[in-house]
């Protein structure tokens, strides 16, 4: 049997950066760096990636089973030209259905919505990890309320897939107040992501999935994810790999000037 692949909770950053290197400069760098180096972490190239997006909410799952996908702008005030920016990997009906009747056999209502393009929290994570676009992938949407335990028990659900070869991310931001997103979520975004940090590489995996559990009692959570939104993708990555060791695999304490961000594996990288 294969090896299984690891999770990974990924900092997507902010709307289509990766095509506005003109007008960011070295503000994206380390972060590009990081998603780069995620294929070296991955070792094999994956048969499929699926996509946990901190963009894609809907009041059941629904997984994305178009075999060409679309795109969607969802952003604002950016320019023209990121309007025009595509990501023309292929779907995979196939997995879609796959991945349906996992969390459909775990208690979940889910439905396939063929009609489903890529977000920025697909495309702009993806675009420097595997550039060529030739890698099929799936998204699965979160779900409303963003409660922890059901996402976390979703990833345990997606678990087997991982010996299928498909690689499995969670989008999102470890630290997003889009109103504090600069010198004001400095101490905010510094002990969360400090209580991130341990939580993930100190505790052992059952005292690891309770704290995750309890994520909101944290300091500063509620100014760190005034919406969980952008968090609970990292609880779909965790149950995924819910026994295994985590590791810190981009960090940064002055994105933007001021915050701290993080991103995360779980499982083993290649040897």
């Amino acid at each position: 049997m294969a090896s299984a692949l690891p999770t990974f909770f990924l900092s997507h950053g902010g709307g289509p950066w990766p095509f506005m290197k003109d007008q960011y400069g070295a503000t994206y760098d380390k972060l590009e760096a990081s998603l780069v180096d995620v294929r070296r972490q991955v070792g094999v190239r994956p048969k499929a990636v699926l996509v946990v997006s901190s963009h894609w909410e809907e009041a059941e799952l629904m997984v994305s089973s178009a075999a060409a996908p679309g795109m969607i702008y969802d952003y604002g005030g950016f320019p023209p030209h990121t309007y025009q920016v595509k990501y023309p990997a292929p779907g995979s009906p196939a997995l879609a259905q796959q991945v349906a009747d996992l969390v459909g056999a775990a208690g979940h209502a889910v439905s396939l919505d063929a009609q489903r393009g890529f977000d920025h929290g697909t495309f702009s994570m993806l675009y420097p990890v595997y550039p060529q676009a030739d890698m099929p992938v799936v998204q699965l949407s979160i779900k409303h309320g963003y409660d922890p335990q059901t996402h976390m028990a979703i990833g345990r659900a997606l678990a087997p897939l991982r010996n299928d070869g498909i690689l499995i991310i969670g989008s999102g931001l470890s630290y997003h107040n889009l109103r504090q997103f600069g010198p004001g979520g400095q101490k905010a975004s510094h002990a969360f992501d400090d209580w991130l940090q341990h939580v993930l590489l100190k505790l052992t995996p059952a005292e690891r999935s309770v704290a995750m559990l309890h994520w909101s009692e944290a300091p500063y959570a509620r100014l760190a994810h005034p919406r969980e939104d952008h968090l609970v993708p990292l609880m779909v990555a965790l149950g995924a790999a819910e026994n295994e060791p985590a590791s810190c695999v981009y960090h940064e304490d002055d994105f933007f000037g001021s915050l701290a961000v993080s991103s995360f594996r779980f499982g083993a990288a290649a040897a």
